[in-house]
């Protein structure tokens, strides 16, 4: 049996998912590899490439920035699951303008898309709002910051049902990221020069996880019942209402990247990150696999 280190480096649905539904359904047994799923959310870029990744987001920051080689081998979604969550008052991603909004850091994935979208909204992430930068976590915060007032916004992600939240609490969601922007993101990634992308860990894996994808496309009844169980304080009717809104349309059922929807992606974040594109997206996004 082979083996291999997986690291994810976000929490929620988006970063958790489609590696949780092949680990539950036995898809890594089957295909011979034995997993381990690594929280890499504090590891630094180095200690990151010496195993697998789910993030392809940070990995595209890394080789945009860093001229790390890093890349994607496998594409679970084109649509970032992270939302601006906001207090009544606000309407509209312009109405941030002179509030106090909770975000990632500028150098991470999401606090980078966010900032795309932010400024086709007509807004300077670094003038026009008061950012409070903080590091991803459950967001529990983030909702006793906004039940509090201490904060007007907040940038969540997937370890909640955001229109859920919002309709409990009386709250807005302004914007869906991944309906403001499409990128390539989460699936499986590594560092050639640690890895090779044949490598037969790496490959089992990368199918282990489009089998994962097709059941999270087809088989809804068991989809639900894995997102359910990062959805706990949710119901049942809020956990189906999620999936059907954000994951069973916009999940691969095969794992492959838009090359096209990638391309773009990266001319926009290497423009918000300020450096050049030395990369195509077919030199990036090498999402065909090898047979067993």
């Amino acid at each position: 049996m082979y083996t291999i280190d997986l690291a994810y480096v976000g929490r929620g649905l988006h970063e958790e998912l489609v590696a949780y539904v092949a680990d539950q359904q036995g898809y890594y047994a089957d295909e011979g590899v034995h997993v381990a799923l690594r929280d890499g959310c504090a590891w630094d870029g180095e200690r990151l490439r010496h195993g697998a990744t789910i993030g392809l987001g940070r990995a595209l920051l890394s080789r945009l920035a860093d001229g790390v080689p890093w890349v994607g081998l496998n594409v679970n979604t084109h649509r970032p699951l992270f939302w601006f969550l906001a207090r009544p008052g606000l309407t509209s991603l312009a109405d941030l303008a002179g509030r106090r909004l909770a975000v990632h850091a500028p150098h991470t994935a999401p606090g980078c898309f966010a900032r795309i979208v932010l400024r086709q909204a007509g807004l300077d992430p670094d003038r026009d709002i008061d950012t409070i930068v903080r590091a991803p976590g459950d967001y529990g915060m983030d909702l006793r910051r906004l039940r509090a007032g201490t904060i007007d916004a907040a940038l969540v992600g997937s370890t909640m049902a955001p229109e859920a939240i919002a309709a409990e609490h009386g709250w807005k969601v302004l914007a869906w990221v991944g309906e403001h922007f499409q990128v390539p993101t989460v699936g499986v990634a590594v560092d050639p020069t640690h890895i090779h992308p044949d490598d037969p860990a790496v490959q089992a894996v990368v199918r282990a996880h489009r089998r994962a994808l097709r059941v999270i496309r087809d088989e809804p009844g068991t989809a639900v019942r894995h997102v359910h169980t990062f959805l706990g304080r949710h119901t049942a009717e809020e956990t189906r209402a999620h999936y059907e809104r954000f994951i069973a349309p916009y999940f691969t059922a095969d794992g492959q990247a838009d090359l096209a929807v990638g391309a773009t992606a990266i001319s926009a974040v290497a423009a918000e990150l300020g450096v050049p594109v030395t990369f195509s997206a077919a030199e990036f996004y090498r999402t065909a696999t090898t047979t067993p």
